[in-house]
């Protein structure tokens, strides 16, 4: 966020975001950086074949761990057409409903900071992907997404012009789109068993 959205006076909450409390937690880590540091975890399982299920109920953050107050579970999977049994989405699509969840988050945030009441917010995140590189069929095809789009439809009481600088800052702050669009180094390793 920036600087003028600290300055700004707390307003009443809208578009089912706590402003004042948002507001308060820009401030409070403007105030006290280290606040800011935050490691999400998610723990998952084999099921056989393609399943896997994924815990997600844990992270660490403001000085310590935090359990959530209720442990989300969901279940990857592949379809049929790709040998799975079709019991969750693709590793894949669980990218892009990240990205679509962050950036309809960001929306909802900085709209609510900047007074506009929303009145839809939906889109469409697709993919490109060719399935050569995956299957190992030619080492020149890279095995994930070719693009990414995001499309959305935004209405609210403000001008087009608003609305589209509100998906736009909430582009420039994603996290999801920031790892997406400048990559992140990543390190795997195995534990003994």
């Amino acid at each position: 966020m920036t600087a003028s959205v600290l300055e700004k006076p707390a307003k009443a909450p809208l578009n089912g975001v706590d402003t004042p409390n948002l507001i308060a937690t820009v401030n409070a880590v403007a105030a006290q950086p280290e606040l800011a540091q935050f490691k999400f975890r998610a723990r998952a399982r084999w099921v056989s074949g393609t399943q896997s299920a994924i815990a997600v109920d844990d992270f660490d953050g403001v000085g310590g761990t935090h359990k959530r107050e209720k442990p989300h579970t969901y279940h990857g999977d592949h379809p049929t057409v790709l040998l799975g049994e079709d019991a969750g989405p693709t590793p894949v699509e669980f990218l892009l409903q990240g990205l679509a969840a962050c950036l309809t988050a960001g929306i909802g945030n900085i709209a609510a900071v900047r007074g506009v009441e929303l009145h839809e917010v939906t889109s469409v995140v697709e993919g490109d992907i060719d399935l050569q590189g995956i299957l190992g069929v030619n080492d020149k095809v890279r095995n994930g997404f070719s693009a990414i789009r995001a499309s959305f439809t935004i209405r609210g009481n403000a001008p087009a012009e608003v609305l589209r600088g509100i998906v736009e800052q909430s582009k420039a702050r994603s996290a999801v789109f920031d790892v997406l669009s400048n990559g992140v180094p990543v390190s795997v390793s195995v534990n003994d068993a």
